[in-house]
């Protein structure tokens, strides 16, 4: 290795190395600020602790390693430029991608141990993490549901609900209960306007307390015959009270260690993914073929070519008008009702729905995602280090505010991109490489400019259509 490689080489590790613990040690605060109130007070030995803050930082350093790449290959650039260091080198008859050369190969095997750190240990500190912050959280089982979102801690029931608040924080507001038990596996769906937690010190259940509500459960499942299906495909009734007792006692487990949550898409590598996508999407696929099949049989839309009597010579356009008057009423009243329940039917399917197809989703942008992550670290190399050629400024000043801009920007494009990809506005493969779609071409432009020695924004050539209009205006008055 010559000399001029070993020392770029050094002049960017030393700025890397210092880079990647600051911002781990800022990820990590953010994270740990985050569910501080879950572990305060819960008298958890310090070693569990540790053993939290351990697997923390193995999962924010897939996300480390581009910041450092980008804010230490700026600082490195800016500083040779401003010690005309550069400027020397050029001169020399080194040419710009001969002296990237070295720091291409330093960022390639970065981007390299990234992929390695996504693909493998991002998992592993994934599963480790969750499960020990969700049994921290189970001594106190009220604290492990979140606002928002179905929260499937609880073995047995998916709940959701839109707000939690009350001096004790056990009071819910618009609640959805899905029954995941055994073979009724989502078959049982409750709502209610209003529900309250309560569990006494010592008891192994949790009640909650339901008011204004609707309990709806589709027999469908349990039926073989056809004849059975449609005579009643499920049933519906309103309650002003419900209560709703689940067995906790799996969640008051001593050892806090211990894994039983290893399905989360964050938990897998692309093989997994790729293993759990397939079989998502049969799944999902042969889901919606049943419901629709069963929702098409139950109102009868096969049969009704067969309903027309052949003997009618002339039918009068308006249906209604070929009836008498309190056959007219029946069939209007059968209608109203088959309407309401299929309605109701689809509203109180339709949050389920959504679910698996976004769980569906994450699993296909988690897989593209960490594709796109490991590329991250070498694509925002380029750009950092052509933008400290072209601004020529070093140390932690003016580098460190165009990194943050510049990672900031990727950053927010890549939660648009991933919350499109959720909600099937984008395809997985669009919101996962969405970031690097935006900023591949930035790096080419600025890569560009840094070896041809062009300004960061030259006002000239921008200015200069303008300057010909304006001339061509003037020749014209003349």
């Amino acid at each position: 290795m010559k000399t001029l490689d070993k020392y770029l080489i050094k002049n960017f590790l030393v700025p890397f190395t210092a880079s990647f613990l600051i911002v781990m040690f800022v990820l990590v605060m953010q994270l740990l600020w985050l569910v501080f109130d879950d572990i305060a007070g819960k008298g958890i030995d310090i070693s569990i602790i540790f053993k939290f803050l351990w697997y923390t930082c193995l999962l924010v350093t897939a996300q480390a390693l581009p910041i450092s790449v980008l804010l230490s290959s700026i600082m490195t650039m800016g500083n040779l430029g401003e010690n005309y260091e550069l400027a020397a080198i050029k001169s020399s008859g080194v040419s710009f991608y001969r002296f990237l050369r070295p720091l291409i190969v330093t960022a390639g095997i970065i981007s390299l141990i990234n992929f390695l750190m996504i693909n493998y240990t991002f998992p592993y500190a994934s599963l480790k993490q969750k499960n020990l912050l969700l049994n921290i959280k189970k001594t106190q089982p009220t604290l492990a549901l979140v606002a928002g979102s179905f929260n499937d801690e609880i073995p047995g029931y998916s709940i959701k609900f839109a707000e939690k608040y009350g001096e004790e924080n056990n009071l819910l507001k618009d609640v959805i209960i899905i029954d995941t038990k055994g073979l009724k596996e989502d078959q049982t769906v409750i709502t209610a306007k209003r529900g309250k937690i309560t569990t006494e010190e010592g008891s192994k259940y949790m009640t909650l307390i339901l008011e204004d509500g609707y309990y709806f459960e589709d027999h469908t499942a349990d039926k073989k015959k056809k004849e059975d299906k449609l005579r009643m495909p499920a049933s519906m009734a309103k309650f002003e009270k419900y209560t709703v007792n689940i067995d906790i006692s799996d969640l008051t487990s001593s050892d806090l260690e211990e894994e039983k949550y290893k399905h989360h898409y964050t938990m897998k590598n692309l093989v997994q993914l790729q293993n759990s996508s397939d079989s998502l999407k049969v799944s999902y696929d042969k889901y919606l073929d049943i419901k629709f099949k069963t929702m098409q049989s139950s109102i009868g839309t096969e049969s009704l070519s067969d309903s027309i009597t052949p003997g009618i010579k002339e039918l009068k356009p308006n249906i209604l008008d070929n009836f008498e008057l309190q056959s007219q009423l029946s069939i209007l009243t059968q209608s109203l009702s088959s309407v309401t329940n299929k309605i109701r039917n689809v509203k109180a399917y339709k949050d389920y729905y959504k679910r698996k197809r976004k769980d569906l989703n994450n699993h296909d942008y988690q897989y593209h995602l960490i594709l796109t992550s490991s590329f991250s670290c070498l694509l925002l190399f380029f750009v950092g280090a052509s933008l400290g050629s072209i601004i020529r400024k070093g140390g932690f000043g003016l580098p460190m505010i165009v990194a943050i801009i510049i990672y900031v920007t990727y950053h927010f494009t890549n939660t648009f991109g991933k919350n499109l990809a959720e909600e099937s506005s984008l395809s997985a493969f669009l919101g996962g490489w969405l970031g690097t779609l935006i900023m591949l071409p930035l790096a080419i432009i600025f890569t560009i400019s840094a070896s041809k020695d062009m300004g960061f924004i030259k006002f000239g050539v921008i200015l200069l259509p303008f300057k010909k209009l304006f001339n061509r205006l003037k020749k014209r008055d003349e």
